[in-house]
């Protein structure tokens, strides 16, 4: 029995060391790879749906129908070229410049202060001129109602006036050129001066009494004559501004050639047919467009020059 009782723990011991031979013959695990760092995924190319190219518009007009008449030349720039435009209209003249300078826009169109005030500072590089009645120029106009006793400039002094933004080139800077040559310093010599957001808003303030007098583009009353019949009995021109280069199609410097050349050969090839045309005319009443460099805007740096003043002076 005792035999047998030896014998059962031997056993026993060959099972123990044999079980751990065997785990210290296995051959350890390799520990599994790192999985590599997660690299940021690489930005998609610009004109691409995931990042199109950010086209500002100037907020003159109605918001709404500036938007309607620039989706359909985004959508025929597209078709053309395959490359994704989208169109965005700022709060402010201001906010327009801003996104040309800080990069969130590559595109702009641009009035002649906000390209002449963006270029300085590098941040944008005509291309295109808009054409209005066969011209690239156009003229400023103050307005005013017959009733106020405004016959002249001078008229103005202790008048309320409403400009549509005050870097607005017909609406303000030309207007306030025109003052300080007649003697009149607006911001000392007007009772108050009002921001109205538009040139169809300042026609209606002053039409509806709101402001004595304002400035807008030439003629700026015809955006409201649909609904206002007689506004132009109503509203009457004292003053015309000398030629301001008409709003334009601008660039980034930084913006890649080869893409900036497609944009503007297809936006030129409106000009060929009678719904290009058609598409013009919805965005800012563009009749066509014309090629231009940056020396169209010298006669208006040579007017500020005149006047003593540089362009950042109409800032303040």
């Amino acid at each position: 029995m005792r035999k047998r009782s030896t014998l059962y723990l031997v056993l026993a011991l060959l099972v123990v060391v044999a079980t751990v031979l065997a785990a210290c013959g296995k051959s350890t695990p390799t520990a599994a790879p790192k999985p590599a760092e997660t690299q940021a995924p690489k930005a998609a190319k610009l004109g691409t749906a995931e990042n199109p190219v950010i086209w500002v518009l100037t907020p003159s007009q109605n918001t709404q129908k500036v938007m309607t008449g620039a989706k359909p030349i985004a959508q025929y720039i597209e078709e053309k070229t395959g490359i994704v435009i989208e169109p965005k209209i700022p709060t402010d003249y201001s906010a327009q410049i801003e996104a040309m300078c800080s990069g969130e826009a590559q595109m702009g169109a641009l009035n002649t202060f906000g390209y002449v005030l963006a270029h300085k500072k590098g941040c944008a590089d005509v291309a295109l001129a808009s054409v209005r009645y066969g011209s690239t120029s156009y003229s400023g106009q103050i307005i005013t109602r017959p009733d106020t006793g405004i016959r002249s400039l001078k008229d103005l002094v202790g008048k309320t006036f409403c400009r549509p933004d005050p870097e607005s080139t017909s609406g303000w800077v030309m207007p306030k050129l025109m003052m300080l040559g007649a003697g009149i310093d607006p911001d000392k010599d007007l009772k108050r001066i009002v921001d109205t957001g538009g040139h169809d808003a300042t026609v209606l303030a002053v039409y509806n009494g709101d402001c004595d007098a304002g400035a807008t583009f030439e003629d700026a009353r015809v955006l409201v004559a649909k609904k206002y019949p007689d506004v132009k009995e109503k509203v009457v021109v004292i003053a015309t501004s000398p030629p301001i280069p008409n709003d334009n199609v601008s660039f980034r410097p930084d913006f890649p050639k080869d893409m900036r050349e497609k944009i503007v050969n297809a936006l030129l090839s409106l000009n060929d047919t009678d719904e290009g045309k058609k598409m013009l005319h919805g965005l800012f009443d563009w009749e066509g467009l014309k090629k231009v460099d940056d020396h169209f805007y010298d006669g208006f740096r040579e007017a500020l020059e005149a006047a003593g003043m540089n362009i950042e002076d109409l800032t303040k």
